[in-house]
């Protein structure tokens, strides 16, 4: 076989080697949306007092008292790690209702977690938002 033949055969078995290789790992490695697999960050709000015991999306009745918050596209019941990044205080609450993200704002939370990340004051955080398991 001449060198030139050679190089070619080479690089085919090179590229199918690489090719297989890539197939393998997008089969084993498990589909997750770019919501579900990152850390978000954006604004969070919270809910006013006016919501208090009405029903949310997922047909719970919204308690100020509880650690709860909406996103627009996470299945409900799901746990997420909320982080304030200007004071590295974190709480984890469930999906329980909708809200459209707009404007950079990723959740509205109970009134208990924005107490709890400490920016009842201010009305809104920049946050962090983690996925701990997701809801059905």
């Amino acid at each position: 076989m001449t060198n030139s033949l050679k190089l070619v055969a080479k690089s085919i078995l090179s590229v199918s080697l690489l090719s297989a290789c890539s197939v393998v790992s997008a089969k084993g490695a498990p589909h997750h949306s770019s919501t579900e697999a990152l850390p978000q960050i954006g604004l969070a709000t919270y809910y006013s007092d006016h919501y208090q015991g009405r029903r949310t999306a997922s047909g719970e009745r919204y308690d100020k008292t509880k650690l709860t918050a909406t996103h627009s596209k996470l299945p409900f019941g799901t746990r997420l790690r909320v982080t304030n990044l200007a004071n590295h205080k974190s709480v984890v609450v469930r999906i329980t209702d909708r809200a459209r993200a707009r404007n950079g704002k990723l959740v509205d939370l109970s009134m208990q977690a924005a107490r709890e990340l400490d920016f009842v004051k201010a009305g809104r955080a920049k946050v962090k938002l983690e996925v701990l398991s997701l809801g059905s």
